[in-house]
């Protein structure tokens, strides 16, 4: 077996490594899929507001519940599920528009969560959902995240054209019978349960990169809503092993290195990207015609009799 090679599949001899890229396997292709809705709708950041009220839910569970991961996981969900429906219920029942109800009731629930874990004084296990250790899951964890990544991907797949109409065009959802609100609070379900399960990998903090980076990256590539929704999802999943091996081999924080990959991937695409990047913009500009050109061009064309057909 050569050198390199034994480089590379060194960390998977140790399980809790197996078990870590399994798990930023299963959290890119998952996190993809639900940040190209959340970016085409422009909401990206209604994730991270529920990263934070997700707090209290985490700490009242502690309290009440104990410090197993089923029993977290069940407060955050509840908290997130609790300000998804509030925040969907005051914005279609009042004036206040959508982002104004998530920040509202955001901020609420982080206060309480603060002033929460002041009373818990931040036990490690609670640290680890702010700032993730994917190397510490356990396989109960591993079949949670499968679970929820298995749901997002289902889900996407059946009610993909209710998706496709309620992120371009919510109006028309609306007005040619489908049941819009139900899709919209769907959207929001399924960012808490992938949130929730981001938490343990790479923390409330970063959790929102494993959403938005493979959705941005994909949008710089993709024309159509399908081939965005799998670019996000295959890129997410390998850039997210590729930054877990990373921080193996370099000591460093998975879910930091899980990110900067993400990041690394983004930029590089920002930059190079044939249509949207940064040099293809400038090529493009190259290829204009200058004002003297086009006038003339426009002219002969006008001259031309116009005809119907192609």
């Amino acid at each position: 077996m050569s050198d390199p090679l034994q480089w590379l599949m060194e960390p998977f001899q140790f399980q809790f490594v197996a078990r870590g890229v399994g798990m930023a396997l299963l959290l890119g292709v998952s996190g993809g899929l639900v940040g190209c809705i959340l970016l085409l709708r422009r909401i990206v950041l209604m994730a991270d507001s529920f990263g934070h009220s997700l707090l209290p839910g985490i700490g009242l569970a502690y309290l009440w519940l104990g410090p197993g991961t089923v029993s977290l996981f069940t407060g955050a969900v509840i908290a997130g599920l609790f300000t998804s429906l509030m925040s969907g219920v005051v914005n279609r029942l009042t004036r206040l528009k959508e982002d104004a109800a998530f920040g509202s009731l955001f901020v609420l629930c982080f206060a309480g969560g603060v002033a929460l874990m002041s009373k818990i004084a931040a036990p490690m296990d609670l640290l680890h959902y702010l700032f993730g250790n994917i190397l510490g899951v356990t396989a109960a964890d591993l079949y949670l995240v499968f679970t929820t990544t298995s749901i997002t991907v289902l889900a996407v797949c059946v009610f993909y054209r209710a998706l496709a109409l309620e992120t371009f065009d919510a109006t028309f959802h609306r007005a040619s019978g489908g049941r819009s609100f139900l899709t919209h609070l769907g959207i929001l379900v399924a960012v808490v349960i992938n949130l929730v399960a981001a938490l343990q990998a790479v923390g409330m903090v970063l959790a929102l990169g494993i959403f938005i980076l493979p959705a941005v990256t994909a949008y710089l590539w993709c024309e159509r809503f399908g081939s965005m929704l799998l670019v996000a999802a295959g890129y997410g999943g390998i850039m997210s092993c590729v930054g877990l091996l990373v921080s193996y081999h370099l000591n460093l924080p998975s879910g930091a290195c899980m990110v900067g990959c993400l990041g690394l991937g983004y930029l590089v695409s920002l930059v190079l990207s044939p249509r949207y990047g940064l040099l293809g913009r400038l090529w493009l500009r190259r290829r204009h015609f200058d004002a003297d050109e086009g006038s003339a061009i426009c002219e002969q064309n006008s001259k031309r009799p116009r005809s119907f057909g192609p």
